[in-house]
């Protein structure tokens, strides 16, 4: 999401002040560090440090120094938060991650810590990139981070010294020099009332004493009332109660601010600091306040005016929240707010949330379809036009849309609620950006959920949230990890007494002894699988499971135990009346009889499979079949029909296929699980948060 700009950046986009830092902060980039003096080459990148309490213009400094040297890092200026507005620290493999995302480079779902920040070094090393890291806690947070690439720079925001990253001098922020101040000032307010009255400009600068975000609010209130005296605000602001400093400045022209709203407007302004993240758009304030959309965007419109929130760039409209001024709301909404009201106001965000998720994920269904009647249903506001806005709207929104699942499971509960955010954030996902793209962002999901599950003692969805998490370790080859936690979910199933989770995760570990190559575990587990889809009379379960059993034997060479359980196969789905599967499994017995020494045999079940792809109307899976019959026919010693086969096979897929020969060409269009990883967790069918989340 772009960043608004920051306190110390007037309307106009133009930077106040800070001149001297400035100077100060471009002369230390170029300054020898201890280890050029000592006669060595930097390890690292240069670490800048601007320090400054919330409010001080430190996060705009920081974004001046960057424009400033832009043009020195050819490769980019990264951004990261690494606080939220609340203070909540901001895990590193979530920097981390959103650092590699503004590279372009591919980060595993799953990966820890310490491997994502290996790959961020490995991503900038060769590069010269700038990387502005806001709201540092402390050096730990920071160290991960540093490239280990000296041609780099790394500009870090932070309220007080990084003790612990060697090398560093910090710029320490105060309030700004009153010409500075006046500008502010004047560009907030307007210049016509400054410049008649330069002397109460400076009376208010002084009560504000000279701190940018507090000349923000003056600004705007003066903004708001264009027939008010500057002489009036600096006395109002001298005369209210509190200390001198800066943060005490800011809380009294905040106070000033506040209580000029009318009630409907403050009450809004309260609850906008429940807002995930401090990100917020007109449905979440209306949500939050329980009005109308229009309502909604008119009053954040008016608080931007005021200087009490940030418009960020953004094809949508999307507000920030000032983090120097959330524990200042945070501390209206404890004492004017009754938790039963707060409650309410997070209930019905946290509801549009879903609903605006659903409808996401419905406009990609097709026409005619029940999720896109549903959404015919729905208010025009929560409705999208077509798929391209609902994309654009989930991926601006993906910050917030994280943030509030973070939120939703915060207090340890799983309610329905929490649910069904699970379920719509993790479907809208999957629908608009596939499940490897949408991989890491659902491995925080399921992970939310079983951290809850466990805190909880919920084994269903400690079952579930286990399965999803070992899915996406499996599909990123972490098949160690894949086989503990299927392991793990497997207890919980049976703790749960749920049998879907059960039967899936024997299937699973099944999948990853057969991923590591241990055949004997493989068919083993696929064995228990079966034997418990056979006794809840499960048959296409089992006649596929059947098959997989086929296809470990087949592995290890036992081709009599393959050809059994493949013959099996090929009786399940026949009693299920799967054509296509049929001709699937009779595909896979051909080969493993062609495998066994039985070309005759191999030729006469590769065309009965031919009939049956052909009554399935497989168009693909009869051109696979007909270039195994010209393999299996080339073998007899007939030439002349294999080119045949070879012919009918490039006339159906309309391709040149006369050099493509072999099994592998045949399993692409069989889905064979003999030559091709099946899809889902080790092999099993892919798992959805079941217990975990409700359905839509």
């Amino acid at each position: 999401m772009p960043r608004p700009a920051p306190a110390q950046t007037s309307d106009d986009g133009r930077f106040v002040g800070r001149r001297r830092e400035l100077k100060e902060l471009r002369a230390d980039i170029d300054r020898a560090g201890l280890d050029t003096i000592s006669g060595r080459k930097a390890p690292r990148a240069r670490v800048l440090l601007i320090a400054g309490r919330p409010g001080s213009g430190r996060t705009s400094l920081a974004e001046e120094l960057a424009r400033q040297v832009a043009e020195n890092y050819p490769d980019g200026v990264l951004r990261a938060h690494l606080t939220e507005p609340d203070g909540t620290r901001v895990p590193t493999d979530r920097t981390a991650r959103e650092l590699l995302d503004a590279l372009g480079v591919p980060a595993p779902a799953g990966a820890d810590e310490d491997e994502l920040s290996e790959v961020l070094r490995d991503a900038l090393s060769g590069r010269r990139a700038l990387l502005l890291l806001d709201g540092a806690a402390d050096a730990e947070q920071v160290d991960p981070l540093i490239p280990d690439a000296p041609e780099c720079l790394a500009v870090a925001v932070s309220e007080g010294p990084l003790t612990g990253i060697p090398d560093v001098r910090p710029c320490t922020l105060g309030g700004l020099d009153t010409p500075a101040a006046v500008e502010l000032l004047s560009r907030a307010a307007g210049p016509v009332r400054i410049t008649v009255d330069p002397r109460s400009a400076e009376s208010l600068v002084e009560a504000c004493a000279a701190h940018p975000a507090a000349l923000v609010l003056a600004g705007g209130w003066l903004c708001g009332r264009p027939k008010a005296a500057v002489a009036d605000l600096a006395k109002q602001v001298h005369d209210r109660p509190g200390d001198e400093s800066a943060s005490g400045a800011l809380a009294r022209m905040f106070e000033l601010s506040y209580t000029s709203l009318p009630g409907a407007a403050a009450r809004i302004l309260r609850l906008l600091s429940l807002a995930p993240a401090g990100h917020v758009d007109p449905h979440t304030a209306s949500a939050l306040a329980g009005c109308s959309v229009s309502a909604a965007r008119t009053t954040l419109d008016d608080f931007v005016k005021l200087g009490l929130i940030r418009a960020v760039p953004s094809p949508l409209p999307q507000y920030e929240l000032p983090g120097c001024l959330v524990p200042l709301l945070r501390a209206r909404t404890e004492t004017q707010d009754r938790p039963a009201e707060i409650q309410l106001a997070r209930a019905r965000m946290l509801e549009r949330t879903v609903r605006l998720l659903q409808s996401c994920r419905a406009i990609t269904e097709p026409d005619g379809s029940a999720s896109r009647k549903k959404l015919a249903g729905l208010p025009r506001a929560l409705r999208f036009p077509n798929p391209a806005a609902a994309s654009e709207w989930l991926h601006i929104r993906r910050p917030a849309l994280l943030a509030a699942a973070r939120l939703a499971v915060a207090d340890g509960e799983l309610d329905t609620l929490a649910r069904r955010l699970m379920a719509a954030l993790t479907r809208a996902l999957v629908a608009h950006r596939g499940t490897e793209d949408a991989a890491p962002d659902l491995y925080g999901i399921h992970r939310l959920v079983l951290d809850v599950a466990e805190r909880r003692k919920l084994p269903r969805e400690k079952a579930a949230a286990l399965l999803n998490l070992a899915d996406l370790d499996a599909r990123t080859g972490r098949t160690q990890g894949a086989l503990v936690r299927y392991r793990l979910a497997l207890d919980a199933g049976r703790e749960a007494n749920d049998p879907y989770a059960t039967g899936r995760a024997m299937e699973s570990v099944g999948g990853a002894y057969q991923e590591l190559g241990d055949w004997s575990r493989a068919s083993d587990w696929f064995g228990r699988a079966l034997a418990h889809r056979l006794a809840r009379d499960e048959r296409t379960d089992a006649a596929r499971l059947y098959g997989r059993i086929g296809t470990v034997h087949t592995y290890a060479g036992r081709y009599g135990e393959a050809l059994r359980n493949w013959s099996s196969a090929v009786t399940g789905h026949r009693k299920t009346g799967d054509v296509a599967g049929r001709a699937r499994a009779l595909s896979e017995l051909a080969r493993v009889q062609e495998y066994a020494g039985r070309p005759e045999e191999s030729l006469r079940t590769c065309q009965e499979a031919v009939e049956l792809a052909r009554q399935a109307d497989d168009v693909r899976l009869q051109a696979a079949l007909q270039l195994r019959l010209a393999d299996t026919l080339d073998h007899l010693g007939d030439p002349a029909a294999a080119r045949l086969h070879r012919g009918a096979a490039e006339r159906m897929l309309g391709t040149e296929l006369a050099d493509v020969t072999g099994v592998a060409d045949v399993t692409e269009a069989t889905g064979s699980a003999a030559e091709k990883r099946p899809k889902g967790a080790g092999g099993a069918p892919t798992c959805e948060i079941r217990s975990a989340a409700a359905e839509d």
